[in-house]
Parts: structure tokens; C-alpha cells; sequence
């Protein structure tokens, strides 16, 4: 493989692992979050289950269960997507070094 062309390769490998790094920072966040909110939608769905008078029922679904439960939806979500980004640039990565790693066993080895 041509210097340049490898150069170029191992640059684009450099972003895409940057890339990378920030979708693992994200993930991470979400995930923080994810586990704060799956504590308060639990804890909001056996206090309903626990209550008899259905007012406080109806206000505890508006003020926090329904809230808690979309957004333990929505990050849920959110990490689903996360994983597959991390899933494709991934393949990017493994791509870029089996093409080299192909390349670079054709080559053969210069003794100077």
C-alpha cells in the first residue's frame, strides 16, 4: 500500500476513533441518567400500587410517573441508538485495519 494512501487511512481512523470517544462519553451520561430515572419510575409505580384513594393516584401518575416514564423511555432509546453508532463506527475501525493489515502482509519485509 502506497504511503499516502495508508497515511490518509490512519488519519481517517483517528476521527472516526474520536468519534468513538464521544459516543462512549454520551453512553456513559445516558446511562448515569437512565439508572436515576429507572429508580424514580419504580419507586413511583409501587407507591401507586400501594395507594387505595385515587386522587393521589392521579396526581402522583401527572406530577411524577407519567414524566419518569417517558423519559426512562426516551433514554432507553437513547442508548439504543448510541450502541448502534458505536457498532458502525466500530466496523469503520476494523475495516481500515484489516485493509492495512491485508496490505502490509503482501509487502515483503526489507532487510536493511
Amino acid at each position: 500500500m502506497e504511503e499516502h494512501v495508508k497515511k490518509s487511512l490512519e488519519e481517517w481512523k483517528e476521527e472516526i476513533c474520536e468519534l468513538l470517544i464521544e459516543i462512549d462519553k454520551e453512553y456513559e451520561e445516558i446511562k448515569r441518567e437512565l439508572q436515576v430515572y429507572s429508580y424514580k419510575f419504580s419507586i413511583t409505580k409501587q407507591v401507586i400500587q400501594s395507594t387505595v384513594n385515587d386522587e393521589i393516584i392521579r396526581n402522583i401518575r401527572e406530577l411524577y410517573h407519567t414524566p419518569f416514564e417517558r423519559r426512562f423511555i426516551q433514554l432507553k432509546e437513547g442508548i439504543k441508538d448510541l450502541e448502534e453508532k458505536k457498532k458502525v463506527f466500530q466496523m469503520f475501525v476494523d475495516k481500515i485495519d484489516r485493509v492495512k493489515g491485508k496490505e502490509e502482509e503482501r509487502q515483503p519485509l526489507v532487510v536493511q
